[in-house]
């Protein structure tokens, strides 16, 4: 199976983390596409949802599902979103597709976070996928340098010759040269630099479950 068909396998599974009757929390990204495809098969069934990008909440939209402000939900019980790695206990890396802060926010909303990806996003441990991390723009250059002191090298990610400008109006910086053996510690440590809005390890606000979409089926991984 293509990797494309891996995503709309895994997208179409989640369908049954969907709780009918219920608001339910929307990722980003290509394989959020496929959920958001699959969903629009049961909008009948569910209020509508909490979207985490601009891009995300335009396809919603445009399959008729209603899309709700964060701030009108009190909470979601499930949360559907990729990942750009995920390891064995539910710790990811995101941010690839620039949308990790309202990710970040939208997971922290819900009681269940439900990862869906291919089996290439699963690792042992994270850091091979450049860290993405949300950062005001005045910042950027400093943080470079306290990545560095970690051996890490980051780069500010540019789109048409100039910065990248997430939703919320910020830039993203790209890390690599890390491998980032306690995640929790990490996000912990690295949210407390000035400057910085998010950064890309999802280890407070990890997966609950994972369905990995492998030549053979969805293979579910559960977290504790």
């Amino acid at each position: 199976m293509t990797q494309d068909e891996l995503k709309t396998l895994v997208g179409q599974a989640a369908l049954h983390y969907v709780v009918p009757g219920e608001i339910v929390g929307v990722g980003t990204g290509s394989t959020v596409n496929k959920f958001i495809d699959a969903l629009a098969a049961m909008k009948d069934q569910i209020i509508g949802a909490v979207s985490s990008s601009e891009a995300s909440t335009v396809r919603l939209k445009a399959l008729g599902i209603p899309v709700f402000d964060s701030n009108a939900v009190e909470d979601l019980s499930v949360y559907i979103d990729g990942a750009d790695e995920i390891d064995h206990h539910g710790y990811m890396i995101k941010g690839g597709g620039a949308a990790l802060t309202r990710e970040k926010i939208v997971a922290a909303q819900s009681r269940r976070f439900v990862c869906i990806a291919d089996e290439s996003k699963l690792v042992t441990a994270l850091g091979a996928f450049p860290l993405p991390v949300e950062v005001i723009p005045m910042a950027a250059h400093r943080l470079m340098r306290q990545f560095a002191v970690l051996g890490g090298v980051a780069k500010l990610r540019m789109k048409d010759g100039l910065p990248l400008v997430t939703d919320n109006g910020q830039h993203i910086l790209d890390v690599t040269g890390l491998q980032i053996t306690d995640p929790l510690g990490f996000e912990s440590q690295v949210n407390q630099w000035p400057g910085v809005v998010t950064v890309g390890v999802f280890a407070h606000q990890k997966a609950h479950v994972c369905l990995l979409g492998t030549p053979d089926g969805v293979k579910t991984l559960k977290f504790g």
